[in-house]
């Protein structure tokens, strides 16, 4: 497999999202795709309580640990590269988890218009 350029949504080369736990779908902590990634797992969100509630009920769930996988379970304040398609849903239903738009991955794009990424900005000086 062979990632896409890592650039973000800013046109900007692709920061950091997370090392704890270490996200992205290459399991490198950043936002990188290519495309083997169906689900593209190009957004940086931070979670919130409400979003993996939220997660969880569609069947979606990241905060029950699975050690099989490795996986310890995702907390508030964890940053996650997040499946674009389940972002721009939550933001449909209102509970959508705020985003790191340098870290969030240009392909991201093709599924969340950009708008809708500015409006769940953290930082809007990113703009």
């Amino acid at each position: 497999m062979t990632p896409d350029d890592s650039i973000n949504v800013l046109n900007q080369p692709l920061a950091i999202c997370g090392t704890d736990p270490v996200t992205g779908f290459f399991r490198d902590g950043h936002c990188n795709t290519c495309a083997q990634d169906q689900g593209s797992h190009t957004v940086c969100a931070v979670m919130t309580a409400e979003f993996l509630a939220y997660s969880k009920y569609v069947g979606n769930d990241l905060s029950t640990p699975r050690p099989e996988f490795g996986f310890a379970g995702l907390k508030p304040g964890d940053a996650w590269c997040l499946c674009a398609a389940r972002f721009l849903q939550a933001a449909d239903e209102g509970c959508a988890p705020r985003v790191h738009l340098a870290a969030t991955h240009l392909r991201a794009l093709d599924i969340v218009p950009l708008e809708v990424l500015r409006d769940h900005a953290i930082d809007p000086s990113e703009d």
